[in-house]
């Protein structure tokens, strides 16, 4: 005679209008007190009892929502939906997604979530890294990575498979690099520019590291090109980098919020912009839109990165360098990169650029960070020369006479 299973050993049964048999697990209850069940169905007995196994695993690992019904696609959409809603600026919202409507959901959205495996997110990188870069295979994997953990999280999957795969493949290539001017770049740059509506933002940009992002928002009132010189110790003219073109106005980091002295040839400029901004609203009339904003368009607006762009690259152009293989950021490389040269330490470098730690000073810019620390060198050379005659400098004796 048969016996009856144990109270959590789940249920199996012929279901006679599906002709099935059926696994039935209880996995929980509702607040109103009725059962969560999750079910499993075969053709055979066998095939059932091995579902049977496979719920109960799945409910002693956590997995208590696990389904073949539940897709990568749908995995991915519903951490989509969760990350839109958060405080992100609409147009990285709408970059991530590009990306996993690109090459997540087309390549493995339709594969259950509880049968993707490690090879399958193996092959789908490898695949991906014969046409994408490096930085965006990292970012779909960051993707995918955090899609899964939000569906770990709510018990739809044992594991997240994708902490379990080797190191990312490389991808075809670096993308463009960014580059640096050298000094005499940069001084054919800013004469170029001292007959351009650009002139004061590529000075600005130029002398004192702003980010583009930074520079599209400023406002006059956080622009102040007197200083204080009675006071001690002395403000010198200055900009305040407060805010910047992401959501809210907040700036990249906490340390990215900070207040830079304006070299005399920045202040020269924003001196000269000012009068000529008055002009460009006496032309606009009604049309003007009063935001309070330096650097604006011919009716007061801000101005977007294309435009900002287009009329860089004419400055560019008038300089003799190629328009196409330059952008307004590259200021800010070449800001570091001068500095450096110039021989200034990287701790100081990154305060200035509003960086949170000299690490990612030199990540990002490692290629202008000055590759050779020469300090050392010359003071052990003055402390320890190589010649006889210039070591009497600091022995004991000529010390002690």
């Amino acid at each position: 005679m048969a016996t009856r299973r144990s109270r959590g050993d789940g249920g199996l049964y012929w279901d006679e209008s599906r002709q099935r048999w059926t696994a039935e697990v209880t996995v929980g209850f509702r607040p109103n007190g009725k059962r969560i069940v999750r079910k499993a169905r075969g053709k055979t007995k066998t095939e059932a009892k091995t579902k049977l196994k496979e719920l109960l695993s799945d409910v002693e690992e956590g997995a208590v929502n696990a389904s073949a019904g539940y897709t990568v696609a749908q995995a991915v959409n519903d951490w989509l939906d969760s990350y839109g809603r958060g405080e992100r600026d609409p147009n990285t919202v709408k970059a991530v997604r590009s990306l996993a409507n690109n090459h997540i959901i087309p390549a493995i959205g339709a594969r259950p979530l509880v049968k993707l495996d490690v090879d399958d997110v193996e092959e789908w990188l490898a695949e991906k890294a014969e046409v994408l870069v490096t930085s965006t295979l990292r970012n779909l994997r960051s993707i995918l990575r955090r899609a899964i953990n939000r569906a770990q999280v709510r018990k739809r999957v044992r594991h997240n498979v994708v902490l379990l795969c080797e190191e990312l493949p490389a991808g075809k290539g670096a993308g463009r690099p960014s580059k640096a001017l050298t000094l005499a770049q940069a001084e054919a740059v800013l004469t170029a520019a001292e007959s351009s509506p650009m002139r004061a933002y590529i000075v600005v940009s130029l002398l004192t590291g702003a980010r583009t992002e930074e520079m599209r928002p400023l406002t006059w009132d956080h622009v102040d090109l007197v200083g204080k010189p009675d006071v001690s110790p002395a403000i010198p003219p200055n900009v305040k980098v407060w805010r910047s073109v992401r959501a809210k106005g907040e700036t990249k980091t906490r340390k990215s919020r900070r207040t830079l002295a304006l070299p005399e040839r920045a202040v020269r400029a924003l001196e000269d912009h000012r009068v000529a901004q008055q002009a460009v609203k006496a032309v606009a009339g009604d049309d003007w839109r009063e935001q309070g904003l330096v650097f604006a368009t011919n009716v007061g607006t801000e101005r977007d990165v294309n435009n900002v762009r287009r009329d860089f690259r004419r400055v560019i152009k008038a300089a003799g360098l190629k328009p196409t293989q330059w952008t307004p950021r590259e200021l800010r490389h070449s800001f570091v990169s001068i500095l450096s040269d110039g021989g200034m330490p990287i701790e100081e470098i990154s305060r200035l650029v509003g960086h949170s730690s000299t690490a990612v000073t030199e990540l990002v810019y490692r290629k202008q960070i000055r590759p050779v620390v020469e300090s050392g060198a010359r003071a052990m050379d003055r402390l320890f020369p190589a010649t006889g005659a210039a070591a009497e400098v600091s022995s004991p004796t000529n010390q002690a006479s």
